[in-house]
């Protein structure tokens, strides 16, 4: 089997309507992360951030499982054939997926079908927007094999849960279930394991309604706003404002409003 192939299988990509869907797809080793799977999603992902008839991303997983993270059984046969360096292994592969998840300027909706554990949390928790199964659960289970977390996952939580409830959940390897991940606002619905992903295409249809252009800056913006002061943000908001403020699509918006009709977006 060819890497290209075998890329095809492990990563179901569709196009329809505007949404690129992902699909993590060995349910049979809980969609646990090949270099081959990674790539695939860095380059799907490098395809909608180019494709204009792409407007948003959505990222699940076949089976009951969304992703267990890294596949430690092929880091181990990696391993026995020669020595590995992990922090090349994130530098390489890791790093570079979430990253583009977090700076690409269209939304990508996670859609967590079941269980998220390490790297595969890091993954959920780096999409825009998130739904989540009723059976799902987030755990940062890097400590059960002597590791610390990463993948971004250090980045997160903390932002997500406070420094004292990310240091407990780090520590214990103690799971987030998905209704405690909703009162945490780690994701924003929760639903039946069998509405996951059509719970995320109506999420995506809402998307599909706002001009491209204000989406993708405002997504910027709220990127910046984690690491900026009030004043530098409001600055920065400036800015973007400032660019948007020149848009076909924001005169359309105007418009639309003043004559009391539905706006037909162009992303000009």
């Amino acid at each position: 089997m060819s890497e290209k192939t075998a890329i095809a299988e492990e990563l179901l990509v569709e196009e329809s309507n505007g949404v690129m869907t992902l699909t993590l797809n060995r349910p049979e080793v809980l969609n646990s992360l090949t270099h081959g799977m990674m790539k695939g999603m860095m380059d799907a992902l490098k395809k909608a951030e180019k494709d204009k008839n792409i407007r948003c991303v959505i990222l699940t997983a076949a089976g009951r499982a969304f992703c267990a993270g890294a596949d430690l059984a092929d880091l181990k046969k990696r391993q026995a054939e020669k020595p590995l360096s992990f922090g090349e292994e994130l530098r390489r592969h890791f790093n570079p997926l979430i990253l583009q998840i977090r700076r690409m300027e269209k939304p990508v909706i996670g859609a967590a079908n079941g269980l998220a554990a390490g790297a595969g949390a890091s993954l959920i928790l780096s999409t825009d927007i998130k739904v989540a199964a009723q059976e799902a659960k987030f755990i940062s289970a890097f400590v059960r094999v002597g590791l610390a977390p990463d993948s971004g996952i250090t980045y997160f939580m903390p932002r997500f849960l406070g420094l004292s409830l990310a240091l407990e959940h780090a520590w214990t390897a103690k799971p987030i279930t998905a209704e405690e991940a909703l009162r945490f606002g780690w994701v924003n619905r929760v639903v039946s394991q069998a509405e996951v992903v059509v719970a995320a295409k109506e999420m995506a249809a809402e998307l599909l309604k706002a001009p491209p252009r204000a989406v993708a800056l405002t997504k910027r913006a709220m990127n910046r706003s984690l690491e900026n002061d009030l004043e530098s943000q409001m600055e920065y908001e400036a800015q973007l404002q400032e660019i948007l403020g020149k848009t076909k699509d924001h005169q359309e918006g105007v418009a639309a409003f003043l004559e009391k009709r539905a706006p037909q977006w162009r992303g000009e």
